[in-house]
């Protein structure tokens, strides 16, 4: 049998290359890469709160183009890292499990337990702004409005398959699956589950660091724009590689099941950064603002409970 063992600084410099596949990939095409006009800075009369208007030769982030051309770019550099693991491997079948993309099918009620109750984690924790969520769809609120309206102008876009499609599959199969299969090869590197799951999502928070350039070209180049995106990107990249944790530690715990950090991507990318005072408000406006705030304090308080090893008996097997 072929000996796929890795050593610790090649498992590293894999995780790394993969890292920087996957966001290079976005820079390769012209397509792809934004363009912005060097004399961009707003008028003093302009508010330097916003994003400056959008210039008619400028390519931006959302424009459709250019995420067309990311979607394509992105893909091929995910088939590319999925395509090293094979290699590396030495087998199709081998590496399609080691990524958690062939998963086992459930062929008992406590299989099928521990297949579907994981995905249930993170709407838990987000219990606070869920409730927050369903208050908004009521009569007397003035964020009410259809609900099939609202979906359809959240995904059926370019942004939001880009969002909550593209970018979730894409990035949990690179900076997931494929590093932390690598990773797993490494005898020494895969003793310590913690340092597995704390290290990995490293690479995933610094991926995101670039979005600083386009934050600070939106803003009119300025210092205020400046500090903003440094901001920004510091917030990103801590809060990405905290979820990024999360995901290696549902990975490993799944037995190597990529779907539930999946779809713990799509729910967060959907949900956004919670927003406790907003929420609050919106529940003081219905008259719920205890049951607000006692969903945010039971989500939390249940998602650590269920993290914990005494408390994964109802979703981990």
């Amino acid at each position: 049998m072929q000996d796929t063992s890795l050593s610790p600084h090649i498992a590293h410099l894999l995780g790394l290359a993969f890292a920087s596949v996957y966001v290079g990939s976005i820079y390769v095409s012209k397509e792809a890469r934004l363009v912005f006009i060097t004399q961009t800075r707003p008028s003093d009369s302009e508010d330097k709160s916003k994003e400056r208007p959008r210039q008619q030769n400028e390519r931006w982030r959302d424009d459709p183009d250019v995420i067309k051309a990311r979607i394509t770019a992105v893909s091929i550099a995910t088939a590319l890292c999925v395509a090293i693991v094979c290699w590396i491997t030495g087998s199709t079948s081998t590496a399609l499990a080691a990524l958690g993309l062939w998963p086992a099918f459930p062929t008992s009620l406590s299989s099928m337990r521990s297949t579907f109750a994981p995905h249930l984690l993170m709407p838990l924790l987000f219990l606070g702004p869920l409730y927050a969520l369903y208050l908004s769809f009521s009569p007397r609120n003035r964020w009410r409005g259809n609900l099939t309206t609202r979906a359809n102008n959240l995904l059926c876009s370019w942004i939001g398959l880009r969002n909550y499609v593209v970018a979730p599959i894409t990035e949990e199969i690179v900076f997931r699956a494929c590093v932390l299969s690598v990773y797993l090869l490494s005898p020494k590197l895969a003793q310590s589950r913690a340092g597995l799951i704390f290290s990995t999502p490293l690479n995933f928070g610094v991926a995101h660091l670039h979005h600083a350039w386009d934050t600070y070209n939106r803003y009119g180049r300025t210092p205020a724009a400046l500090r903003r995106a440094v901001l920004e990107s510091v917030f990103q990249m801590a809060y990405t590689t905290l979820f990024g944790a999360y995901c290696a530690f549902m990975f490993l715990r799944t037995q190597r099941s990529i779907f539930v950090p999946i779809t713990a991507h799509v729910f967060c990318n959907i949900m956004g950064f919670p927003d406790f005072s907003g929420d609050v408000r919106m529940g003081t406006s219905e008259g719920r603002r205890g049951a607000v705030i006692g969903a945010y304090l039971l989500g939390i308080v249940g998602f650590a409970y269920s993290v914990m090893p005494m408390g994964r008996w109802w979703w981990c097997a």
